[in-house]
């Protein structure tokens, strides 16, 4: 959370929103507390293509809570083509998660069987001297089933493994019902990038082909 001073007789909301924050609230003593809109990957199934841009219209568009990274692009053919996994993963971070800190994964009924899913939560979990791994959160589409659902092997991976395990680097969140619970949790996964980077799981296997669901 930043503070900014409140400059009377100057509209706020403009250059708030230039520096990419929205205003969330005021004190008595004359100060704006804003949220940074942080840029997140969206990673999805694209089956579930209409909630995941109604997820995206209500929340980054409407409600300024944060940038919206990946929509709408198609894998290239050289990465599709390619067995090097160093040379997937960089290129999916080149190409598609490039200034993105945060990458959210849409669960819908089967995204946990989609290759491209697996390779983008490989990329955005890639931690070391010259690169930074994007904070990682599920966020559970209205469509997705608490009784028969399932998660993507590498988001599972990253959350807690069994009650003795004391954290994990990954959470998962049902769809959310205000905006500030999406604020909170965008930003704590922002957070857990440098506090929580000794529990990153990142197999180097990846899926190749798309699993049946």
């Amino acid at each position: 959370m930043t503070l900014v001073p409140a400059i009377r007789g100057v509209p706020l909301g403009g250059r708030v929103k230039s520096l990419m924050t929205t205003v969330r609230n005021y004190t008595s003593q004359g100060i704006v507390m804003v949220n940074v809109r942080r840029k997140c990957f969206i990673s999805y199934h694209h089956a579930d293509q209409e909630e995941v841009d109604k997820f995206v219209r209500t929340f980054d568009h409407e409600r300024n809570i944060f940038v919206s990274r990946g929509l709408g692009k198609e894998m290239s053919q050289d990465i599709i083509d390619s067995s090097n996994t160093d040379y997937v993963m960089r290129r999916i971070r080149e190409l598609y998660l490039s200034d993105s800190t945060v990458t959210i994964v849409m669960l819908g009924r089967c995204t946990w069987a989609r290759r491209y899913v697996d390779w983008e939560l490989q990329s955005s979990l890639r931690n070391g001297a010259t690169i930074t791994a994007n904070g990682l959160l599920g966020i559970k589409l209205p469509s997705y089933s608490n009784i028969s659902g399932s998660y993507p092997d590498r988001l599972n991976l990253n959350l807690k493994q069994n009650d003795t395990q004391s954290d994990c680097y990954a959470r998962v969140l049902s769809y959310p019902n205000s905006s500030q619970v999406l604020i909170d949790a965008i930003e704590a996964a922002y957070q857990r990038r440098s506090t929580h980077t000794k529990w990153i799981n990142n197999p180097r296997d990846f899926i190749k082909y798309n699993r049946q669901c």
